[in-house]
């Protein structure tokens, strides 16, 4: 899939793909292709090379990754975009980097990340194709606009702090309530 110099090869199936469509379609395409490209980088590596940091004390290794965006298309599929109720795979609060710090050279652990991650994209890839409306920007920001609307209601009052005010004890609620939900839908 790769040349001995790290570029695509001649039978790369990225470019097998649509070049042109509507949103659905162009969405469509660029998920394939960015998830083939992770699948092509991981290909034929063992737990061990798969669970190598690429710099230390960096946490960041491809095993990570593959864990990393599990989370991230449960987090924008699932949650944010098709507003399920999905809890966190990898990460929680008490472990914001998991999907990261848990990426061990164990054979087991790496079968576990694909078969979440895989998972995730079968969800998201149904999502994007049965999607009555692709307007996900619209759909995604009136749900966003909703739970942080939610969030805030119960927040008045608590002492939060304001853009000018001081910290308080809550400011650490309201931090974590910000991180919850976001744009991208990555749930860091």
């Amino acid at each position: 899939m790769f040349t001995d110099d790290g570029r695509p090869s001649d039978d790369d199936p990225r470019e097998n793909g649509p070049r042109l469509g509507d949103e659905r379609v162009t969405l469509a395409e660029a998920l394939r292709s960015a998830r083939l490209t992770l699948e092509m980088k991981c290909a034929g590596l063992d737990a061990e090379a798969m669970a190598r940091r690429s710099a230390e004390p960096s946490t960041m290794s491809l095993l990570g990754l593959v864990r990393h965006l599990a989370e991230v298309e449960r987090a924008t599929f699932r949650v944010l975009l098709a507003g399920q109720h999905a809890p966190r795979l990898f990460c929680s609060d008490d472990d914001r980097d998991g999907d990261f710090d848990g990426a061990v050279p164990d054979p087991a652990v790496v079968a576990q990340a694909w078969d979440a991650w895989r998972a995730e994209v079968d969800f998201a890839t149904r999502f994007v194709a049965e999607a009555p409306s692709l307007d996900l920007a619209e759909s995604a920001w009136q749900r966003r606009r909703l739970a942080v609307a939610a969030r805030g209601a119960g927040r008045h009052g608590l002492g939060v702090r304001s853009a000018h005010g001081p910290r308080r004890p809550a400011a650490r609620t309201d931090r974590r309530a910000h991180r919850a939900v976001t744009l991208s839908g990555c749930p860091r």
